[in-house]
């Protein structure tokens, strides 16, 4: 990473332009520079000399940061042990959440909370705060298997929450334009709208759909670290990084230490994984794009998730090829069955319909199948639908909670609905969806109609005062987002 005279060999990027309204988020915000952790870079210590009418602490960072994408920052830690801000943290975290490996309750800990801050933040101060096993559990996946979760235990997860804090202050002011995963002020329907715009406004005609395997499970610690390192030069912050990496998994009462992973659930884990997906990803592809396409490449990425479209068939398989030897590099794979190179654009059924091979394919992206459609004037358009699998999985989990809750009160079965359709629709309605939420809220009342059903061998519940009943307690199914271009161009 460093030529013999200790300079490094990565170029830097231009900054960030001026937003301009009609220019796509996924576009117009990438290029940043790049922090280099070389032996002659000069250093900063911040916060510690602050006086009246000066900015906040972290707005300094954010400042500074910008200012020079060079910057190392030596003294952070004492933003992390702030009273004030472990107490923020600790009215963030849910209440109801599961306790870790020590059982320590958001309740509990909070009946003398004045006092446990204290001590928390004076062994932070002193180097004492030790790290503590993360308890594993697991969530089901649409495809079958299982998702590996963690639960931090409660003083983990307040300094976790303070760290990605400060942190976030600093290398938000380093990650591009198109990477929308876990970062503050952004979300899925963010990237989504930009995705849609760039497939729509660009001439892309073929989409890499690429998923790294397994990233959250393989991500090498060492690479992490030194990439941590190229804006953080305060060894103590570095310190508490590597004590969460190495504090393991406690599963079946056996503790796993690996050398390589982070645990998903902890709150630091999503900016350590944008991170490493920044220096490994996001720096790459824009370089590459510049210095090697022939045509036009549109990028979304959210967490390990990431879209590339392009206009021209050679720089797709250019680039597929080279991403592989890229992620390779640095610990990772995609993953064999959800990376594929498809035809996908305004002229891919024309081409297609040509060699007769039938209509476009499709690719899903957090949580919905994208496909070429058209507009009722007939021009080209990206038409999202909830995906199958994500729709029908829901169902299931609704049909095996309605029969656990078959007893309750219409009142309350009917609350329990209401919740899982308000945060469908909010979700999944977007325009050109409207048929399928339509379709999520129908199945919705059959499977309640048949558990009421079930209550009683004697009376049965008509379909009139079934209607009564959704009419109540269902909300309709609404597209409750603008359409992608609209909101785009607010944002921008």
């Amino acid at each position: 990473m460093m030529d013999r005279h200790g300079k490094s060999d990565r170029p830097i990027v231009p900054r960030k332009p001026p937003n301009r309204a009609g220019q796509l988020a996924a576009e117009g915000a990438e290029g940043r520079g790049r922090a280099k952790g070389n032996p002659h870079q000069h250093t900063l210590p911040i916060g510690h000399s602050a006086g009246p009418g000066r900015p906040q602490a972290l707005e300094r960072i954010r400042q500074a940061a910008r200012r020079d994408p060079t910057l190392r920052f030596t003294a952070l830690l004492h933003h992390v042990y702030d009273i004030e801000r472990l107490r923020a943290a600790y009215f963030a975290l849910k209440r109801e959440a599961a306790p870790g490996v020590d059982g320590e309750t958001w309740q509990h800990y909070g009946e003398t909370l004045d006092a446990n801050l204290q001590d928390l933040a004076g062994r932070l101060m002193r180097g004492a705060y030790r790290a503590k096993p993360v308890r594993r559990a697991y969530i089901p996946k649409t495809d079958g298997r299982r998702r590996p979760l963690g639960v931090p235990v409660l003083e983990d997860k307040l300094v976790q929450r303070a760290v990605v804090e400060v942190l976030t202050a600093l290398y938000e002011e380093d990650f591009v334009g198109f990477s929308y995963g876990f970062r503050p002020g952004r979300s899925p329907h963010d990237a989504l709208d930009a995705l849609a715009v760039g497939l729509w406004r660009q001439p892309v005609n073929w989409v890499l759909d690429a998923d790294i395997r397994d990233f959250f499970d393989t991500l090498d610690h060492g690479w992490l670290i030194r990439f941590v390192e190229h804006r953080l030069a305060d060894r103590r912050v570095v310190r508490l990084i590597q004590k969460w990496l190495r504090a393991g998994v406690l599963e079946e009462g056996t503790r796993v230490c690996r050398a390589r992973g982070t645990v998903q659930g902890g709150n630091v884990s999503p900016l350590l994984a944008n991170l490493y997906l920044h220096e490994v990803f996001d720096s790459w592809v824009h370089e590459w794009r510049q210095a090697h396409a022939q045509g036009h490449v549109v990028v979304v990425r959210y967490a390990d998730d990431f879209i590339v479209g392009f206009e021209h068939r050679v720089d797709a398989e250019r680039f597929l090829t080279e991403l592989r030897t890229r992620v390779a590099t640095y610990g990772l794979a995609l993953h064999p069955d959800k990376t594929r190179l498809i035809e996908f654009g305004r002229d891919a059924a024309e081409h297609r319909r040509r060699r007769g091979e039938g209509k476009p394919e499709t690719f899903n992206f957090l949580g919905f199948t994208h496909y070429c459609g058209k507009t009722r004037q007939g021009w080209f358009t990206v038409v999202r639908h909830t995906m199958r699998q994500r729709g029908q999985a829901k169902l299931q989990q609704v049909k095996a909670e309605l029969r656990r809750r078959m007893h309750q009160s219409v009142p309350e079965q009917g609350a329990y609905l209401r919740s899982v359709i308000l945060g469908h629709v909010r979700y999944y309605g977007v325009p050109m969806n409207t048929r399928a939420i339509s379709a999520f809220r129908l199945a919705v009342g059959r499977l309640w109609h048949e558990v009421l059903e079930r209550r009683s061998q004697r009376t049965r519940v008509s379909w009139a005062c079934m209607t009564r009943h959704l009419a109540r307690w269902l909300p309709p199914a609404r597209v409750c987002h603008p359409y992608p271009l609209a909101r785009l161009g607010v944002v921008t």
